[in-house]
């Protein structure tokens, strides 16, 4: 504003003067605490370095709650929950990503850019293409293939496919392997639309070998690619599209154990990786 002074950053408020009158001088307001982003309002050391992404914030809060018995509640934003604690002696973040490529890509974009987060992983769900795959199947996803412009329009990729972004899609592979939990290495469909006027599997997806469809992989990868990140989505199978065959909103949110026992597992990996 005229006359005002600059903005002058003290310990953890913004101070700002605001001219009352020019011959009265200014006066200092201390306004709210410096948050990190627009969307996450925690602190930089309150999110760890992996971070897992549900869509579901409710979701978010029971993998918390049920896994992390040091939990805390360090972001409440839009209610997109985020919680920090420790699995196993290794301190992860989990937090919400809402729905589709849009809001992703801003919740991870903060994510890296502003918490200088290495590793993000969606744990999600996803609708079969193919009743060859069954309820509950976990995915851990290759390439995401998508009719977005999400990666045109940030970033110039003009490409209709990005593939997972570091060493995280292979350490989860390891994890699975020595668990002996059975997982299915496959591309994914993101797709931007939930509903379509034309039955079956749209060509995108059956040209590119993609059994199944989500909604949010395809800008996590491109932002992971951009700022040189990592990322990976496991996915597991809430709907089957040919069968109708479908799990209730209450199991999405809450009977996804298995996955999300092993993105935990994935994330003691992925660190004892960077300190060997």
């Amino acid at each position: 504003m005229p006359g005002s002074a600059p903005v002058t950053e003290f310990s953890e408020y913004h101070i700002f003067a605001v001219s009352l009158n020019p011959s009265r001088g200014s006066r200092c307001i201390k306004q709210k605490p410096k948050i990190m982003s627009v969307h996450i309002n925690a602190k930089k050391e309150e999110i760890a370095p992996i971070v897992l992404l549900a869509g579901d914030p409710l979701r978010a809060k029971y993998i918390a709650e049920q896994f992390l018995p040091d939990h805390q509640l360090v972001s409440t934003t839009r209610n997109a929950f985020y919680y920090t604690g420790t699995y196993q002696g290794t301190r992860v973040t989990v937090g919400a990503s809402g729905m589709g490529c849009p809001s992703i890509g801003i919740y991870s974009y903060e994510l890296y850019n502003e918490y200088d987060v290495q590793c993000i992983i969606r744990i999600g769900t996803a609708g079969a293409y193919t009743n060859e795959i069954k309820l509950y199947d976990v995915i851990n996803v290759d390439v995401a293939y998508s009719e977005s412009t999400y990666a045109r329009e940030a970033f110039g990729y003009a490409e209709d496919h990005i593939a997972h972004q570091g060493n995280a899609y292979q350490l989860i592979n390891e994890t699975a392997a020595r668990l002996d939990f059975p997982l299915i290495r496959a591309n994914i469909h993101s797709s931007d639309v939930f509903y379509r006027s034309k039955p079956g599997t749209p060509p995108m997806a059956a040209q590119n070998q993609c059994p199944a469809v989500e909604m949010e992989a395809f800008s996590l990868f491109a932002n992971a690619k951009y700022l040189g990140k990592m990322a990976a989505t496991i996915l597991t199978i809430s709907d089957i599209i040919p069968t109708h065959e479908a799990i209730t909103p209450e199991q999405r949110q809450s009977t996804l154990d298995k996955m999300a026992r092993l993105a935990l597992e994935s994330v003691v990996t992925i660190s004892n990786s960077w300190k060997a």
